[in-house]
């Protein structure tokens, strides 16, 4: 394939810093964890921020952490990878799906508080593709329902709403590392919070339920195994130390897609909203109605460059329509857009011609 869908940006630092881990005598708890979660907090501006193996397992701790627990419900958007809804069943909590602004792609807050119940006791919100959600509608809704705000900010990393980086609004944030996110740990992830109990709670948590007290075979709670080894640690804060100028090519890159795009008929870039920063996670587009994607997606790929779709809507996967009996109807705006995304080729090393080529051949392929 001419053009991946996705490519990790990996430096010689970055190689060298792992290479020191494995010369040194930690592979797991040891010092690089420690220096990726003080500057990651240090990045964010938040308080506490604690290494984990994923974002889902961000997710799932932070889920915990806020006591969420059986027959609760959470409301969240259906439009999203899964993890997000996901960490809500393992607590075996109920997601409370409300459908999306077809503007920014998130979570829809005119239409939070009509799925508020007695049973409802957070909202769990998605960045998706990077744009911050509304989150001064949200806080407000939260705060009249007295409800606590978990930030799914695992495709946001450097994101802003009115200056603030996502992720620090609620009670607590999770960043996911995957490899096709704006830096890498490999795996990875980190909860982020200014709450000291939850903070405790997750550092616990990840780490088969041995508190800061225990000794080396104590377990004061349950726990997972969700730690982050030394080496993707080192990857992970030699990566931070360039976020500034990784996230600035993202944005030129992105630039060039949304400047090509113009010229095409058939296709749109997505909407930037007033008083929010995007950080550029993949590059999206939305095709008219009308269009057949999967035959524009089989001609790309026949020459050789790679597209995807993004994302199905959640309340349509086989386990939710199972557990819940959703259905097609059931979030319409969702839907439609999810039947029209279309993910392009995105990394740091494109360059403008090779942008200007894809979205050739996506005209081509939408005529």
């Amino acid at each position: 394939m001419a053009y991946p869908l996705s490519r990790p940006d990996i430096s010689a630092e970055d190689i060298a810093a792992v290479n020191e881990v494995l010369r040194g005598p930690h592979l797991a708890l040891g010092p690089k964890c420690e220096a990726f979660e003080s500057a990651f907090a240090q990045y964010l501006g938040a308080t506490y921020a604690v290494a984990v193996n994923s974002g889902t397992s961000a997710l799932h701790l932070a889920v915990r952490a806020l006591d969420i627990g059986e027959g609760d419900e959470v409301i969240t958007t259906p439009f999203s990878f899964v993890a997000s809804a996901n960490c809500i069943l393992f607590e075996r909590a109920v997601p409370k799906f409300v459908d999306i602004d077809p503007l920014t792609l998130n979570i829809d807050p005119s239409k939070i508080a009509g799925a508020v119940t007695r049973k409802t006791k957070a909202l769990l919100l998605v960045h998706v593709f990077g744009q911050p959600c509304d989150m001064s509608a949200i806080e407000q809704i939260a705060s009249e329902y007295d409800l606590a705000i978990i930030e799914d900010a695992c495709e946001a990393l450097g994101a802003e709403y009115h200056g603030a980086k996502v992720g620090t609004f609620g009670e607590v944030g999770a960043f996911g590392f995957y490899p096709n996110k704006q830096m890498t740990s490999g795996e990875g992830g980190m909860l982020v919070t200014d709450d000291g109990q939850i903070a405790d709670l997750a550092l616990s948590m990840r780490n088969q339920g041995r508190s800061r007290r225990s000794s080396w075979l104590e377990h004061e709670r349950l726990g997972y195994n969700y730690r982050l080894d030394e080496m993707s640690a080192a990857l992970g804060l030699s990566q931070l130390s360039r976020i500034d100028s990784m996230l600035q090519r993202r944005r030129q890159i992105a630039e060039w897609y949304n400047e090509a795009l113009q010229e095409v008929r058939g296709v749109k870039p997505l909407a930037q909203t007033p008083g929010t920063s995007r950080s550029w996670f993949v590059y999206v587009a939305l095709l008219d109605k009308g269009h057949t994607r999967s035959d524009v997606m089989e001609l790309m790929e026949n020459w050789g460059v790679a597209c995807r779709a993004y994302f199905p809507p959640i309340h349509l996967q086989g386990l939710y329509r199972d557990l819940f009996g959703f259905k097609v109807g059931d979030f319409p705006m969702a839907e439609d857009v999810a039947g029209r995304t279309l993910a392009l080729p995105f990394y740091n090393s494109l360059e403008k011609s090779d942008v200007e080529f894809i979205v050739e051949q996506l005209a081509r392929s939408i005529k």
